[in-house]
């Protein structure tokens, strides 16, 4: 299944013009509901690239909802060559980089054990039975034979343990001698067999909700958080939760990774299930202004809510609910400034009046000092005054209103 992804959006094109080919994913039942995705990115050069030739990859994924088959997700997003892919499997993870017995499954292609996924491209596996429960961990192990990678498509900061391992390991037990990486690379999606009632909550987001300073390998992100609370009663069990997140993601212009609009196809709109969108993004945006001087930086709060308010629409005229989450407070960040502040409060405004949303998520209300509204509450701060720790990514994800997605 190829799928293809807007290019970058100039903040100076204002009003923006977004289409897409993609039909909507809520106008009937759907066949496949997503569980879990990451947002690919184009690894840069230096430590994030690695010699993949001849290796084998076993990366760990968290899912959210349950089914009775699977497909996994390849992504050659930012590739510049044919990336070949072989000897794929899905199994359930023991820990660390060990798989529990007897759940090994092999992945196929058209029934091939060898993929070649052209550049830009993404494929699904063929689909394997396989009962997953929700909030499984799945080890997706994968051999990369010889072969031309002159660019690597990842997700940066998976707050994850995955492993590299010499040879085609990728139906082992466990990996002998491997190396272990905080990345997922060229993988960023699983399916599971929808059924009735089945949809996915999209969550278009910077590195709070990408989970920065979570602790590692303890799925403790808001969006975790959420989907384990979506478990807990049956009107809510078919719900997924695709993180769409990438760490210092911005609305209007690329930072890390693409920017928000610009992966508005792709990690949007694309997604199989896909019923609802929250959006917590632009603190970025915000805070950049006291980094840089340049002339892509010289915006405005009215930029960035058409920036938000075009996503919305977009999303809504594919079928999907879309609710605004309050930027949280940043007094203390290194980004900081009383002109950032002044802008937080103004987005924040217009999030919660504008009536652009169909609802509106609070996390500002929920994460800030009772004493000094400013900044985050001392009990949820992970230190830099930007980002939650543990518990205050739990307060994220159990203050949001389960009612939004019935």
């Amino acid at each position: 299944m190829l799928r293809r992804w807007i290019g970058f959006v100039s903040v100076f094109a204002l009003p923006f013009a977004i289409a897409s080919a993609c039909p909507a994913q809520t106008q009937s039942q759907p066949q496949w509901n997503g569980t879990w995705a990451n947002s690919p990115m184009l690894a840069p050069s230096g430590f994030a690239v690695h010699p993949f030739s001849a290796t084998t990859l076993r990366e760990v994924v968290h899912i959210s909802v349950g089914g009775s088959r699977v497909r996994v997700r390849f992504t050659n997003a930012y590739g510049l060559d044919q990336l070949i892919i072989r000897d794929a499997h899905v199994a359930f993870s023991a820990g660390g980089n060990t798989i529990q017995p007897g759940t090994d499954h092999a992945l196929t292609f058209g029934g091939a054990n060898t993929i070649s996924i052209p550049p830009g491209a993404e494929i699904f596996s063929d689909p394997v039975t396989l009962d997953v429960p929700p909030l499984s961990n799945l080890a997706i192990s994968f051999f990369l034979p010889p072969q031309i990678m002159r660019a690597e498509t990842y997700h940066e900061t998976a707050h994850q343990d995955n492993f590299i391992a010499d040879g085609d390991q990728a139906s082992a037990a466990s990996l002998p001698q491997p190396t272990t990486t905080e990345s997922w690379y060229l993988l960023d999606g699983v399916d599971v067999n929808a059924v009735a009632g089945s949809r996915s909550i999209v969550i278009l987001g910077d590195s709070i909700t990408d989970g920065d300073h979570s602790t590692l390998n303890g799925n403790d992100r808001w969006p975790d958080v959420l989907a384990a609370r979506l478990q807990h009663g049956p009107a809510l069990q078919t719900v997924g939760v695709l993180n769409k997140a990438i760490d210092g993601n911005r609305v209007l212009n690329d930072q890390a990774g693409p920017n928000a609009l610009a992966r508005l196809d792709r990690d949007i709109l694309s997604q199989d299930g896909a019923h609802y969108l929250i959006i917590l993004e632009s603190i970025n945006d915000i805070g950049r202004l006291k980094r840089t001087t340049g002339p892509q930086d010289n915006i405005d709060t009215q930029q960035i809510e058409e920036g938000l308010r075009q996503i919305a629409e977009a999303a809504r005229e594919h079928g999907m609910k879309v609710y605004g989450a309050t930027l949280l407070p940043f007094q203390g960040a290194n980004y900081y400034s009383e002109k950032e502040e002044q802008m937080r409060e103004a987005v924040n405004n217009w999030i919660r009046t504008s009536e652009t949303f169909d609802g509106v998520i609070d996390f500002d209300k929920i994460t800030r000092d009772p004493q000094n509204p400013l900044q985050l509450n001392p009990l949820y701060n992970s230190g830099d005054h930007l980002h939650p720790n543990d518990a205050g990514y739990k307060a994220m994800g159990g203050s949001i209103d389960l009612a939004l997605f019935k």
